[in-house]
């Protein structure tokens, strides 16, 4: 019994790790999301996100990656992304994103009481020069803070 599980355990640990290692995005430059403190998204809690581009030629696809519980109460979201260069310049653009239709149902992924969403931003994006890109993305509704907001992301992808 003792031998069996000497060889079943190495065995489990590699599948497993196979497994998890597989489970990556090889398109994905970046996806990363950052949680928002008490589901409560203030005006100057900016998330903040850094993307290495090394292949300035290719087109890219970013996406606005959000998580909302379903006590929000819009059914869409104003965000500011905040892009900043390698070079120094900096472009700020205004996005609204429907969260939801005109008869109230969540237009996002439901997980309990949470709703994901990625929405695309920028389609076929070639991006100017090479070197790392800083986005800031700040929410832009009236209210403030914004309450039910989970998490906050960003995802950029080359096109395949």
């Amino acid at each position: 019994m003792k031998r069996f599980i000497k060889i079943l355990y190495p065995a489990a640990c590699v599948l497993i790790t196979m497994l998890l290692g597989s489970c990556t995005d090889p398109g994905a430059i970046v996806d990363t999301n950052t949680q928002i403190a008490d589901h409560n998204w203030s005006y100057v809690n900016r998330a903040k996100f850094d993307c290495k581009i090394d292949d300035e030629k290719a087109a890219y696809n970013l996406y606005f990656n959000l998580r909302v519980t379903d006590a929000y109460k819009y059914s869409n979201l104003f965000v500011l992304i905040h892009q900043k260069n390698p070079n120094g310049y900096i472009k700020t653009t205004r996005y609204e994103l429907k969260l939801a239709s005109k008869d109230g149902q969540w237009l996002g992924k439901g997980s309990g009481n949470l709703y994901s969403y990625q929405v695309p931003f920028q389609s076929g994006f070639k991006f100017p020069v090479k070197g790392t890109y800083h986005f800031e993305i700040e929410q832009n509704m009236r209210d403030n803070p914004l309450h039910e907001v989970s998490d906050v992301g960003i995802r950029v992808e080359k096109v395949k």
